[in-house]
């Protein structure tokens, strides 16, 4: 069969189509331009490679010759892989869920000619497809005037501005710790007491949620907060959803209980998820959490590093055609695979003869403490650990040889800003220099590969960058180069971090409300310019910038960006105080604004090793800049000394004012403020 024009696109999502029926056409000005050439609707059908019911309706429907006929003959129809234009999927999520219908992927919307939507859904079975298709052609050819005005309302609706729609309204901001512990009580009535995590289904981890609640159990002095969040990830990190062989999270699980994933590993969630796991380990020392850090890179260095340094950015959930095969094994195989420990291996996993999932087979699920499996089973703990990384060898290296998922092989330069957080952020941990290494050369691929003549891309594969970058991933590299600065002390990664931020203020900041839009509206001409402001999976691209503006004003002392943050946090403000579910990213940047955060300067000889101790410690309110000499290249810098002997002072200050210098590091954290 011959290929479409999608046989020339970069995406895995739209090269898997290439070989359909379907006349694909790429997003771009050559299928809008024969829509309305011709007068004919667009079909958009929007996924992603990791997606399992894009893949089901791919071989249902488009695959199919009668189907891919009623396609070609009535529509202009457009493939868009979500993960390189999330704008348009954005703003075509919106218009169907402004339609009163359930958002999801694969995203299937029917426009007018002009690009404005009149109807869509997601999955169709293909006898439901095919009905759709001949009913939205027979209309489009009897009533186009009145599917025109149906497309100018939703149009409008998906038009308006964010801060309209939703009331906000930017003015003078204060803090109230009063306030933040109503948003705590309100999370915490929605905390599952039973699995951790949301009480919902499906579960998803949603990394933002309890890295503000570890935050916030941090600066409260409260146990039983951070006992919370910690019971959470155990319960995350000992579930399905968890590959225990060789690490790495899958994005969701369909269960309430962390057990069955939909076995698609996304770059951006391990990313967040590796930062805050490091974050559990630095403030309890647990060594559960020190484990999934060491595993999940472990998964991150042997399956997604490419070898300039970038990552990939997602693994299928499917193998030979089918969901999990890959992950999941019957009782019969691991016994003839470890008959010595396969005792002890059903109780710690689960297993049963039958399978604890569907079609016989065993997903690997602990719900027992390591402990009570070694003394159940008379081990000691020596015993049990050295019998576990056997055993987990053994199951890899046959694991291993299976055919394995689907890799979604390009690089998102935001993705890759996650996932450099969290490295680093798992450096400060574990103190392992590896992980530091593999941060600084991922961001070092970005810079070099990735940014072209100051302008950041998002994609990249087969050594081209293409596809100018929207604010998530100015934001999230942002947010890795200031971590990055922090850790390494090169100036660079803090002009880096400034330099993106210019750009952003200059292309992306609508100065009529004090937000950023997620697309630069100078860029293509769309429908709509939309604003990101809810933290979901990933937080809001919004959200990510006010933090960013504030920690970079501290180091910088530029007013213009304080100010920005403090008038964008307090648009928002009414809104997480009211529902602060999907806005827990804003209520960190409220904590950071409530406790003073520390500018903490380090200067002198010995600098670098007390800045790694106390990045090494929980402490969530501050900014760390160090210089092993005496200079002046921020201005938090400025008046700055060594002792009378050349030796490290550190610096502790609040909005430019400082306290007395200190020596070490213990006594730099007595300075530091907590929640009264």
């Amino acid at each position: 069969m011959p290929a479409n024009r999608l046989i020339h696109s970069q995406s895995p999502y739209l090269l898997q189509h290439a070989e359909n029926p379907v006349d694909w056409y790429p997003w771009g000005k050559e299928a809008l331009a024969k829509a309305k050439n011709e007068n004919k609707p667009i079909l958009v059908s929007i996924g992603y490679s990791a997606c399992h019911w894009c893949h089901v309706m791919e071989h249902e429907s488009f695959e199919d010759e009668a189907t891919a006929q009623l396609m070609n003959e009535n529509f202009v129809c457009i493939k868009i892989d979500r993960e390189e234009r999330p704008d348009l999927d954005n703003i075509y999520m919106d218009a169907v869920q402004a339609m009163g219908l359930q958002g999801g992927w694969p995203l299937n919307v029917f426009l007018m000619p002009n690009q404005k939507p009149f109807y869509g859904g997601t999955y169709f079975p293909n006898h439901k497809w095919k009905g759709l298709l001949g009913n939205i052609a027979d209309a489009f050819a009897k009533h186009e005037d009145q599917l025109a005005q149906s497309a100018e309302e939703f149009a409008a609706n998906i038009g308006r501005k964010e801060t309209e729609k939703y009331g906000i309204q930017t003015g003078e901001f204060e803090a109230d710790a009063d306030e933040l512990m109503e948003v705590y009580v309100k999370l915490s009535a929605q905390f599952d007491p039973e699995w951790g995590g949301m009480n919902r289904i499906p579960k998803f981890p949603m990394p933002s949620i309890w890295s503000f609640i570890l935050d916030y159990g941090i600066l409260s002095k409260s146990q039983k907060i951070k006992d919370q969040v910690y019971f959470t990830l155990k319960k995350i990190g000992a579930g399905g959803i968890y590959d225990h062989l060789r690490g790495g999270f899958a994005r969701y699980s369909v269960d309430g209980e962390w057990f069955a994933p939909h076995f698609e590993k996304m770059l951006y969630d391990n990313g967040q998820l590796l930062e805050l796991y490091a974050k559990a380990y630095q403030e309890s020392q647990d060594d559960f959490f020190l484990e999934k850090i060491q595993e999940t890179v472990a998964w991150l260095e042997y399956e997604m590093l490419q070898e300039e340094g970038g990552f990939h950015s997602a693994q299928d959930a499917d193998s030979e055609g089918e969901e999990g095969k890959f992950y999941t094994w019957t009782l019969a195989e691991l016994e003839a695979l470890v008959p010595d420990q396969i005792h002890w291996l059903k109780d710690l996993y689960n297993l049963k003869p039958k399978g604890n999932w569907e079609s016989g087979v065993n997903i690997l699920f602990q719900t027992k403490d390591f402990a009570e499996i070694w003394q159940t089973h008379r081990m000691t703990e020596e015993e049990f650990d050295l019998n576990l990384k056997q055993v987990k060898e053994k199951l890899l290296t046959v694991r291993n040889k299976r055919i394995h998922p689907g890799k979604d092989d390009k690089i998102l330069s935001g993705w890759n800003g996650w996932m450099s957080a969290g490295l680093i952020e798992a450096f400060h941990a574990s103190g392992n220099a590896h992980y530091l290494d593999l941060a600084k050369n991922n961001l070092r691929f970005i810079q070099e590969k990735m940014i072209i003549e100051g302008q950041l891309y998002r994609s990249y594969k087969n050594g081209t960058q293409y596809t100018p970058a929207f604010l998530e991933d100015y934001a999230a590299v942002i947010k890795a180069s200031i971590s990055l600065y922090q850790a390494t002390g090169e100036k660079n990664w803090i002009d880096l971090a400034m330099q993106l931020t210019d750009f952003c203020m200059s292309h992306f900041l609508d100065e009529s409300d004090g937000f950023f839009f997620f697309n630069d509206p100078t860029a293509e001409d769309l429908i709509a310019n939309k604003k990101e402001l809810f933290d979901n999976v990933i937080p809001a691209s919004n959200s990510i910038m006010a933090r960013n503006l504030h920690a970079l004003s501290l180091f910088t002392y530029n007013q213009e960006w304080t100010d920005l943050s403090t008038k964008m946090i307090s648009g928002m403000k009414d809104l997480f105080l009211r529902e602060p579910g999907f806005l827990t990213n804003w209520a960190a940047l409220y904590l950071e604004k409530l406790v003073p955060t520390a500018e903490i300067a380090i200067v002198g000889t010995g600098a670098e090793k007390l800045a790694k101790a106390l990045l090494a410690s929980s402490q969530p309110n501050m900014v760390v800049a160090w210089s092993e000499t005496v200079t002046d290249h921020l201005p938090n810098f400025e008046y700055k000394t060594a002792d009378s002997e050349g030796n490290a002072l550190i610096y502790v200050c609040f909005d430019k004012a400082c306290q007395r210098p200190v020596k070490t590091v213990e006594e730099a954290l007595t300075l530091l403020p907590y929640l009264a």
